[in-house]
């Protein structure tokens, strides 16, 4: 079977990662041959779509079972995918069967029907209306579920990327602001962030596996549990750090300061969290969308994540 990416995934590798991508396009069917050989597999489908940037279909084991080769372009959010997957082992989790160093390739468990717990269609997200709050609670309980000291890896596994390293940039990213976020940013927000951001530089209790991205996109049904998380960027850092994506897209729905206070409260209180920090983690990642929506020249996604912000500040 000849190794494709849908169209609108190799586009947008090509045009992110410049060089780079474009050589691990041309790389990729390699690749994937290599590992076939190593790890005795056939692809027995076409690439899944709705991802951004990885190669991801199922394939047959030489056992006869079915799982999913995934062979990512690795960056920052998704370094510490496997090393987040193999400290779950499978509880909350899909399970990771084998993993290469020097692709960044898994072998997972294949969760079917994979249907997601609520579709993501982007900007602004679903999971702030009134009618997906038990899903989002559902949500709560799996990512609470999913929290938990790291333990030993193998050699050759990434470490985790810490909280603490994305607390870091923002101190720089907004103590001095590019010219261009500068002027969209009003300076209170501006202010705000350095307040908050001096906060979350001192983590609030020990340091676990979270996640980054607490969408519920990344939540899908299964056969051995009736939701399994995929697709994690596993982090190392505090619990509340959960909240903050999840709490911020919620506000996308409805951003004003009486939806924003409900939603802190509310998901915090699923999560079991500090509202407090629970906010602060929102609105830094609602200001940090600022600034890639300045970079990015996306008007609209910047008049909402400014409102966003507003609305938490």
């Amino acid at each position: 079977m000849s190794i494709s990416l849908p169209p609108e995934v190799a586009e947008n590798i090509a045009d992110n990662f410049g060089e780079p991508g474009r050589r691990w396009l041309a790389a990729l069917p390699g690749v994937v041959e290599k590992l076939r050989g190593a790890w005795g597999l056939e692809v027995v489908g076409e690439s899944f779509g709705g991802g951004t940037h990885s190669w991801v279909a199922p394939v047959r084991r030489a056992d006869g079972s079915v799982a999913v080769l995934k062979v990512p372009v690795v960056d920052e959010e998704n370094a510490g995918e496997p090393t987040g997957l193999y400290c779950y082992g499978g509880d909350g989790a899909v399970r990771l069967y084998e993993f290469d160093p020097g692709s960044g390739a898994m072998l997972l468990e294949w969760a079917r029907p994979g249907t997601e717990l609520l579709y993501q269609p982007g900007f602004p997200s679903l999971e702030g209306r009134p009618e997906n709050i038990a899903k989002v609670e559902r949500a709560c309980e799996l990512y609470r579920r999913l929290r938990r000291e790291p333990v030993v890896v193998p050699a050759g596994f990434p470490e985790l990327p810490t909280a603490a390293g994305m607390v870091s940039e923002w101190a720089g990213m907004f103590g001095k602001p590019e010219a261009a976020v500068a002027e969209v940013i009003p300076a209170r927000l501006l202010e705000r962030a350095a307040e908050r951001g001096a906060e979350l530089a001192l983590p609030d209790g020990p340091l676990l596996v979270v996640n980054r991205d607490t969408h519920l996109g990344n939540i899908v049904a299964a056969e051995r549990e009736p939701w399994l998380l995929i697709d994690p960027k596993a982090y190392l850092g505090e619990a509340a750090f959960d909240a903050g994506f999840l709490v911020m897209i919620q506000v996308q729905t409805d951003p004003t300061s009486a939806h924003a206070r409900a939603v802190v409260e509310r998901t915090a209180a699923a999560l079991g969290v500090s509202a407090d920090r629970a906010h602060a983690w929102a609105f830094m990642r609602s200001m940090e969308e600022i600034v890639w929506a300045v970079q990015d020249e996306e008007p609209e996604d910047l008049r909402l994540h400014l409102a966003v912000a507003a609305a938490l500040a």
